[in-house]
């Protein structure tokens, strides 16, 4: 079964930043782009942003230009760059992956997902 491993969550304070990765562990099928989610208890899971395997990256204009996504294929990993952070992004994030051409932005589409990683921001 295809999987995949994420770090990098902690603790800030506000302004702070967080680098999370998602390594690919094991790839059984092909993937068309990684996508990264968050969630709070209770509610959805929030498109974050992704990129494709050609390296087409996408963040939701929600997150005001402070996220960013890349990759490093010698590593099988790719990450998520989160500066100036806000209490509001406090949430656990997920790198998921998926195959074809269905829309990113729905965590439906995504077949595997990691386990997740919690990012605390304080005020």
């Amino acid at each position: 079964q295809a999987q995949l491993a994420e770090s990098g969550g902690g603790r800030v304070q506000a302004g702070g930043s967080l680098r999370l990765s998602c390594t690919i562990v094991r790839r059984t099928f092909d993937i068309s782009a990684i996508g990264w989610f968050r969630q709070v208890p209770g509610k959805e899971r929030d498109f974050v942003g992704r990129i494709t395997t050609s390296g087409h990256t996408y963040v939701a204009d929600s997150m005001n230009g402070r996220f960013t996504i890349s990759r490093d294929n010698a590593k099988n990993t790719v990450y998520l760059q989160m500066n100036d952070l806000e209490p509001e992004d406090t949430a656990t994030y997920y790198c998921g992956a998926k195959r074809g051409i269905s829309s990113s932005e729905n965590p439906a589409n995504y077949e595997i997902w990691g386990q997740g990683t919690q990012v605390t921001v304080s005020s």
